[in-house]
């Protein structure tokens, strides 16, 4: 965590004290802590510091609807298994921000036939826009979802357009995932009938917040002619040192009573269904030769998944809507896994942690 604008913090008087309690017998390093306008009394949300243990830790307000009044406040920490951790809330000026500060980043990319990409310091990826169904050499009309790998902290997604010589490794990572029409790495569509209906590419695009700690964006499905479908928003939230996205999406429908998400099967990969959890992982070799191994996972509520499916060269499961996941990847040669146990270690801590929320108490 980040120190910033401490001497207005000393000045700042103190506001309110806020407790969180981890209630699981697990760590949560980089837990986001989240506070509601309402929660803090109507403050001014831009201009509350946080501290832990006397020292200022980075904030950020959000204001997802636009309307000018920040809705909410987070934060981060790492809690220890069955943790309690104090922090002070003071008034002071509104934050600044400096480059450092910032862990999240993403962009609609014009230059690239419209993707939209988007990272943090641990995974990054991309969704394809229009311009990529007429693209002359290579046309492509996938509502899929694209993986990169890391093995930096650094946000790398404009260098890597600015060369553009992104499937090599330069020291950094590389694309060397390859979705396709698939669902790749989370993609989803509805469950109509036994089968798996997908959309076209995106239209639009809108950032609801751009950091320094959570990215929020919105990307905008058109006509679904096959299913009766009019338009899917799908929202997407990017937290700083986490592995994890969460997947949203709201459906125009006549009927959009199922959906499906889940992951591309690999010929060398190993998938593991744990429905009774909540998640399905894929395991196996990057397409790369030397460039080991790499793991997609994919958390649903239990109580929402209908069943699991194959189809159309995915592993999936059907549920039901309101579409609400997670979705996450690793990479062996990133520094934060040896194995695919690992990986299976994180999902299902993850998974976990979504059914386990922070208890947050606030004092004045």
């Amino acid at each position: 965590m980040l120190v910033t604008g401490l001497s207005v913090a000393l000045a700042a008087a103190s506001l309110l004290q806020v407790t969180v309690r981890n209630e699981l017998p697990i760590a949560r390093p980089s837990e986001t802590v989240e506070l509601t306008a309402a929660q803090l009394g109507g403050s001014d949300l831009t201009r509350l510091h946080v501290f832990e243990a006397g020292r200022e830790v980075v904030a950020q307000a959000l204001d997802l609807d636009a309307d000018g009044a920040p809705d909410s406040l987070v934060f981060q920490s790492d809690f220890p298994p069955n943790a309690e951790k104090s922090f002070e809330l003071r008034t002071g000026e509104p934050r600044k921000y400096r480059k450092e500060d910032f862990r999240v980043y993403g962009r609609f990319v014009r230059e690239r036939f419209d993707d939209f990409a988007w990272e943090n310091d641990r995974v990054a990826h991309r969704m394809y826009g229009a311009a990529l169904e007429t693209w002359e050499h290579e046309p492509l009309t996938s509502s899929t979802v694209d993986v990169w790998l890391k093995r930096t902290r650094k946000l790398v997604i404009n260098d890597w357009y600015m060369v553009d010589d992104y499937h090599r490794d330069h020291g950094d990572g590389a694309d060397f995932y390859s979705a396709g029409k698939s669902r790749g790495c989370g993609g989803s569509g509805l469950w109509r009938d036994g089968k798996l209906v997908v959309s076209k590419n995106f239209r639009d695009s809108r950032v609801l917040a751009a950091g320094p700690i959570r990215l929020v964006f919105e990307l905008r499905y058109p006509v679904w002619d096959a299913a009766g479908i009019r338009n899917e928003t799908k929202r997407i939230t990017l937290d700083a040192g986490q592995n994890f996205d969460r997947f949203e999406s709201r459906y125009d429908a006549d009927n959009a009573a199922q959906f499906a998400t889940g992951i591309k099967k690999e010929k060398d990969a190993t998938m593991r269904v744990e429905r009774a959890a909540g998640w399905m992982r894929a395991w196996g070799p990057v397409a790369k030769p030397g460039a080991g191994s790499f793991g997609c996972a994919v958390i649903l509520d239990p109580s929402s998944i209908a069943d699991a499916q194959e189809a159309d060269g995915n592993q999936l499961f059907v549920a039901r809507t309101p579409a609400s996941y997670w979705v996450g990847s690793g990479w062996d040669q990133s520094g934060d896994f040896r194995n695919v146990d690992d990986f299976d270690k994180l999902v299902a801590e993850w998974a976990r942690r979504t059914r386990s929320p922070l208890k947050v108490t606030i004092h004045p």
